[in-house]
């Protein structure tokens, strides 16, 4: 299909696990005409989960795009994962859509994962909708969902379609007044839909009360819906059930005449290498812009680099650049996705989803161009959970530490929450991930693509060490062999600064004391002290170091010499400033059934946990909030299934760093066997 700009849209299936996202997507295709028989996940033979660990586990750990042609649109649709586990593939998803479909299971109703989507999604400033699935199953009170709906996120959720036939099928009140409804009326819902569109606008809302509705034409009325949505004047809720196919045509109607096209959406913040704005407009003859928001690593393609184009056309066989101006690429091959099948076309216009593959240089968030003008091109970083659970690996083979080494690179190329961290003092490999599951099936993962299998341990928490005081530090180092001697002497300052400010090295040295050549040497003999720790051999940070005095020798005064005196200094001054451990403290947000929530909070306050307060969730479940260290929670996986009966789940993000209890902190130091260091 030839297609326009104004003719494409993008949609994202997000929403909590189980709410049937994957299954919708099977039923928009059919309904489209893009597949001729529906998958399911039983069979595990649905377009959006079809890697081994996804069919396995009956369930989407990746984003998948898929797309689908209904009257004059293109619609783009990128099925996400439920689990908070996976959250980064469904994060990144978001940056490449206009609208965000929130999927809610009608039995289960308001869920976490419906709160934190709705959450991203008003953040990212995006069109929002609420799609209520599985409206034919029984126990569903579709009348009381509705009203928690608008309960929870504002009266500003109005449907656009409701049920009828005990959710057979799904009737329009949006564009329609007449007809039969398994609750409200058809007509009153038309009218509360109607008088919040046309108050978006003074000219709509004159229109309207001047000559009624019959006087606003379908372009007037698209308008202002469209204007309703981005602003979240609107958010349409609309009902489906993916089993039967009920008000899946509906779904694809609603987008077509209704949702925002590319050209009506707000483009990402591109910037120049100099920090200025970069205009972008989806203009189809403009310099080619794209951002890259999902890495594939395919062993039989070779990576693929899926991307949004935000202006300019992507032709086969062009010449692109990646971010900064300096490693062209030929597109050699240009791909539409339909899940794992990928088609080749000849052309990608601004809101179009496409991919390129063998371009080893691709990278998560790059941006692609082809203007020759910009030194570089960049994006603002999107924002991503903090990994917070860990394993330290090790090759269960000797000689395969280069294989592991790759496996794991190629994954966190694929995962913006999956990093990977070598400790160079422990010599040990470090795995970061959001969840147990998350690694659990990254780690399954490389074993089944790369053929890599580990052992894994606890890793050490992430300690971090500080001062709490200024100190002065002082070391004269000289050595004399014989030949050419070793002299250097430096005399500095350390000072506490605010949490999480990092470090500063500062040059107070007056009269050339200390030539200038040699000051990035104390500062490299510094940043060494630094990372080995003063008190129980973690990290330190959050401190300013000034270097005011120092002496020198015009022939033994060399460059390894003030290496070890400003080292030496360091450590010197440290030991004298109060210095403290400091531990990760994380947000916990753990949902529970009401009667778990007394075993819970007695739980998290053993662990030395801040309760900050609880929510009520639809259907008895609460929402405890807490602050608490990460080094208590090491277990909490397997102690939180135990209390609640596997019906409890949790999520973590770093909050910040705070001084351990001094008990703590005796004990890590008495545990730390610092090395010796000799010159």
């Amino acid at each position: 299909m030839s297609h326009s700009t104004e003719h494409i849209r993008n949609i994202a299936l997000t929403g909590h696990a189980a709410a049937g996202k994957s299954t919708l997507l099977e039923a928009l295709l059919l309904a489209g005409g893009a597949i001729q028989s529906p998958g399911s996940i039983e069979r595990g033979n649905t377009i959006s989960d079809s890697d081994a660990q996804e069919k396995a586990r009956g369930h989407s750990i990746d984003n998948c795009v898929a797309s689908v042609d209904h009257g004059d649109c293109h619609l783009n649709l990128i099925d996400t994962a439920g689990y908070d586990d996976f959250r980064g593939g469904t994060l990144s998803a978001l940056a490449a859509v206009e609208t965000a479909a929130i999927v809610v299971n009608a039995v289960n109703g308001i869920e976490h994962g419906t709160r934190r989507m709705m959450l991203h999604a008003r953040q990212r400033g995006l069109a929002r909708m609420l799609v209520i699935n599985k409206i034919d199953f029984d126990g569903a009170d579709l009348a009381a969902l509705v009203d928690a709906l608008r309960q929870e996120f504002g009266t500003e959720c109005l449907p656009v379609n409701l049920p009828a036939g005990h959710g057979s099928r799904v009737l329009d009140c949006f564009f329609h007044k007449d007809g039969v409804t398994d609750f409200s009326s058809l007509a009153e819902a038309h009218q509360r839909i109607i008088d919040q569109v046309v108050e978006i606008s003074e000219t709509t809302m004159d229109v309207y009360l001047d000559a009624g509705e019959a006087a606003l034409t379908p372009q007037q009325l698209h308008d202002a819906f469209e204007q309703c949505l981005r602003e979240g004047h609107l958010v349409p809720i609309c009902f489906v059930s993916a089993r039967t196919g009920a008000g899946v045509r509906e779904f694809l109607e609603l987008a077509e005449r209704l949702l925002p096209n590319p050209a009506e959406g707000n483009p990402p913040p591109f910037v120049r290498a100099d920090g200025t704005p970069l205009p972008v407009g989806p203009d189809p003859t403009g310099h080619v812009v794209a951002d890259v928001f999902k890495i594939v690593n395919d062993p039989f393609v070779g990576k693929l680099g899926v991307f949004r184009v935000w202006q300019g056309t992507v032709r086969r066989d062009s010449q692109l650049l990646i971010d900064d101006n300096r490693k062209p690429f030929k597109v050699g091959h240009l791909l539409r996705l339909q899940g794992k099948t990928h088609v080749e076309i000849e052309a990608a216009i601004p809101g179009d989803i496409a991919a390129v593959s063998k371009v080893e240089d691709i990278h998560f968030d790059a941006v692609l161009h082809d203007s020759h003008d910009e030194d570089a091109i960049s994006l603002a970083p999107l924002a991503f959970p903090s990994p917070m659970f860990s394993l330290a690996v090790r090759t269960r083979h000797k000689g395969h530490e280069q294989k592991l080494s790759n496996a794991l690179a190629r994954l966190a190329e694929e995962d913006p929450c999956f990093r990977v961290e070598h400790h160079k003092e422990l010599n040990e490999t470090v795995v970061r991930g959001l969840s147990e599951l998350h690694l659990k099936v990254m780690l399954e993962r490389m074993r089944e693509r790369y053929d890599v299998e580990v052992d894994t341990h606890p890793p050490r928490i992430a300690y971090r060490e500080t001062i709490a005081a200024s100190a002065d530090g002082h070391h004269r180092h000289k050595k004399q062999t014989g030949g050419a001697g070793q002299f250097g002497e430096v005399f500095l300052r350390v000072e506490p600064l605010a949490r999480g400010a990092g470090f500063e090295f500062v040059d107070e040295v007056k009269g050339g004391v200390i030539p200038g050549q040699f000051l990035p040497a104390i500062e490299k003999g510094v940043r060494q002290a630094m990372e080995h720790g003063a008190i129980a051999g973690f990290p330190l940070q959050d401190l300013r170091v000034t270097v005011y005095d120092g002496k020198h020798h015009a022939v033994d005064s060399k460059e390894v010499a003030f290496i070890s005196a400003g080292r030496k200094a360091f450590i010197d001054a440290v030991g004298k400033a109060k210095p403290i451990v400091l531990e990760p403290i994380v947000n916990v947000e753990v949902a529970v059934p009401e009667h778990h929530v007394g075993d819970v909070t007695g739980a998290l306050a053993a662990k030395r946990a801040r309760i900050l307060g609880t929510d009520t969730q639809r259907g008895g479940e609460r929402v405890i909030k807490a602050q608490a260290p990460l080094a208590e929670l090491t277990d909490y996986p397997t102690e939180l299934k135990s209390m609640t009966g596997g019906r409890g789940r949790y999520s973590l993000d770093l909050s910040h760093y705070e001084a351990v209890p001094p008990a703590v902190q005796k004990q890590l130091g008495e545990s730390w066997k610092p090395r010796v260091e000799e010159d």
